[in-house]
């Protein structure tokens, strides 16, 4: 992240949708699923990790996506520095994780964009470009999901009423970007 260069450089805003990037957020993978590897990551994250499927808990500096059953994304809930590329959190968690073969931690903060959308309109975005059905999505906060959104993947997170985080991979965010802006403004 010391070299940080954002493909994505605007804010959009159409029909009641804003869309940005949020930057620089860490964001860490870990997988496991042996039970002294929920102990280690419950006592470092101060958090118990979802686990059932399309969930999400948060504390007040972290937020624990669910990937699959042995695999998590764990975001920052405040931008951090620019100018570092190593967390204190990764550092920990590889000690007492990866390097006690309990599991894996990987940083994958500069492979995901992470893009904020708010307004009345994004579900309506978000149906146009996706297969999933976002009618109970929608209705509950914390819910996540992985999907497809014109033809790339994507991890969506319902942060509240009309408030989503989009994570994307860097090499499809300009795309998903340009694809947004156009169908925002045609809704």
């Amino acid at each position: 992240m010391l070299n940080y260069k954002s493909p994505i450089n605007t804010e959009i805003k159409h029909n009641d949708i804003s869309i940005k990037e949020v930057s620089p957020i860490m964001k860490l993978n870990l997988r496991g699923k042996k039970r002294e590897f929920f102990t280690a990551v419950g006592k470092h994250l101060d958090m118990i990790l979802p686990i059932e499927a399309n969930t999400s808990s948060s504390s007040s500096k972290l937020t624990s996506i669910w990937l699959s059953p042995d695999e998590w994304m764990i975001i920052s809930n405040d931008i951090t520095e620019k100018d570092t590329n190593k967390y204190i959190l990764e550092e920990n968690l590889r000690n007492s994780i990866s390097k006690t073969n309990l599991g894996a931690v990987i940083d994958v903060t500069d492979h995901f964009v992470m893009l904020e959308l708010e307004g009345t309109n994004i579900y309506e975005l978000f149906s146009s470009g996706s297969p999933f059905n976002f009618n109970k999505f929608k209705e509950k906060k914390g819910s996540t999901t992985q999907t497809l959104l014109n033809n790339i993947d994507v991890i969506i997170h319902n942060k509240g009423d009309n408030l989503v985080n989009l994570f994307v991979r860097r090499s499809f965010s300009e795309h998903l970007y340009s694809w947004i802006n156009d169908s925002a403004s045609r809704l």
